[in-house]
């Protein structure tokens, strides 16, 4: 049986009136003509909670999600059309606002594009009074208003949504930082038409811990919280009160693979580092150059200086799965004078057979360079964690390899070595891991692998705590 176009017009406005992602996917072709729309589950949270703006039910939120994910277009273009037509309510006042007016301008321009369509007017027919690129208005004296963040003054709205307050540069900026957090606590509070009842979007990729998204959740300001990572990860699942949950399962699994595949997912993150990724893709950002160990506290040098006494030490894992921790040895030496070097890392993501055989031939190498250097194992706790430690001991066979349990945390591990990086007594030999090293480092430890410091610390807490063993110098052993 054929719908008549009538009946198909009712079905779709009454679709639309219940869900915002359905009406995303109807208006789509509206403003994207022969670009194929890409679904994904995280538009339909998205739009679940700008519905609950909608009704009252969320009058503060934060979503956090990576660049690419329509989060612009979500909430700037398509929400406040659809609160015009679908949801019914023509009078309702929106400004959207970003860092850039250019942008929020745009997108004021594509809700205007949509409205005036001539499928939506047929839908949800609704005049326009006044009309220009950053400020249209109805007959119901509803408004869809651009503005950029720096100039929030003047009108009020019923829903007010910042799109990227701050540009991936200004967020390294703690003068443009601090500017944005005073508009978003002295002057928005005053851009609301109902200060009980209007809601505030803030929407954006986060770019600092101390970007306008950590403010107001370390705050607790009273926001719900939507962060969806690019990758999934299970012990910072998201919930939200009005009963969301994250739907993936696996660790790693990816957000949106549709739009960004596994492949190009691995290769934008070479290229953001992993600052940019802990942030921009994984919603976590850490302190660039302020946290436990700091880039510009290690002194990179062109050779080890004579007279070290070296360790290798190890932080294992045996998996070869891409998102899993790799395996990590990191070559520390102690000058007489007390200053430390770190001038090797061999990591890489291995089977326990690959562990056992890479550990050997860096064993081997290690001893042929300097002759009495030790490696160090961990065991981690229970029967399996000791027989594999055992293992790996037996596999280096030959040379100088013991196995010590772990005390404390990686973070109780790490903060002795951190003190002597912090006084600049930690030197690194110039190389090809060292830019991955301090990566790992400046992050730590709220990046995503934290092998090569918890390496580091290891090799460190042999070095400082051992009772002293030979010292080779000049191609000579001394005790």
């Amino acid at each position: 049986m054929q719908i008549n176009r009538t009946d198909l017009i009712n079905l779709q406005r009454a679709v639309a009136a219940k869900s915002l992602s359905e009406f995303i996917r109807m208006a789509w072709q509206q403003l994207e003509i022969g670009i194929t729309y890409r679904d994904g589950w995280h538009i339909d949270a998205m739009s679940e909670h700008l519905q609950a703006v909608a009704s009252g039910e969320i009058t503060r939120l934060v979503i956090n999600v990576p660049p690419g994910t329509m989060k612009s277009s979500t909430v700037c273009v398509f929400f406040p059309a659809w609160l015009w037509g679908p949801h019914g309510k023509p009078n309702r006042r929106f400004i959207g606002a970003s860092h850039e007016l250019t942008n929020a301008t745009r997108d004021n321009r594509n809700t205007r594009r949509l409205v005036e369509s001539e499928w939506f007017q047929e839908r949800w027919p609704i005049t326009l009074i006044k009309n220009t690129d950053n400020l249209f208005e109805n007959t119901s004296r509803g408004f869809r208003q651009s503005v950029p963040v720096a100039s929030m003054t003047g009108k009020r709205g019923h829903v007010v949504a910042w799109d990227d307050p701050l540009s991936p540069e200004n967020a390294n900026s703690a003068a443009d930082r601090k500017s944005v957090l005073r508009i978003l606590t002295e002057t928005l509070p005053g851009r609301f038409v109902n200060p009980i009842s209007s809601g505030f979007i803030l929407v954006m990729q986060r770019l600092h811990q101390d970007d306008p998204s950590g403010y107001v959740l370390a705050n607790d300001l009273g926001y719900e919280h939507l962060m969806l990572p690019m990758e999934f990860e299970p012990g910072r699942r998201c919930r939200t009160k009005i009963g969301f949950v994250d739907p993936r399962t696996e660790e790693g699994e990816l957000l949106a693979p549709d739009r960004f595949p596994r492949h190009v997912v691995e290769r934008d993150k070479k290229v953001m580092g992993q600052y940019g990724t802990a942030g921009q893709f994984q919603q976590r950002p850490a302190p660039r150059d302020g946290g436990l160990f700091k880039r510009s506290d290690f002194e990179i040098i062109g050779a080890a200086p004579p007279g070290c006494r070296w360790v290798r030490g190890w932080d294992v894992a045996a998996s070869v799965q891409a998102t899993s921790a790799f395996t990590a040895g990191v070559r520390m030496g102690v000058t007489p004078s007390g200053e430390y070097i770190i001038d090797d890392v061999t990591r890489g993501q291995w089977s326990s057979g690959a562990v056992e055989t890479t550990i050997r031939n860096v064993a081997s190498q290690d001893a042929s360079q300097y002759p009495g250097i030790r490696g160090s194992i961990p065991q981690d706790p229970g029967a399996g964690g000791k027989a594999w430690a055992i293992a790996i001991v037996k596999a280096a066979a030959g040379f100088d390899y013991h196995k010590s349990p772990e005390n404390g945390d990686k973070v109780t591990r790490a903060r002795p070595l951190a003190a002597q990086v912090e006084i600049g007594n930690v030197k690194l030999v110039n190389g090809p891991w060292v830019k991955d090293f301090l990566d790992e480092a400046e992050l730590f430890p709220n990046g995503t692998f934290k092998d090569q410091v918890d390496a580091a610390s290891r090799a460190f807490g042999v070095l400082s705590t051992s009772v002293p063993f030979e010292w080779f110098v000049g191609g000579e052993t001394h005790q």
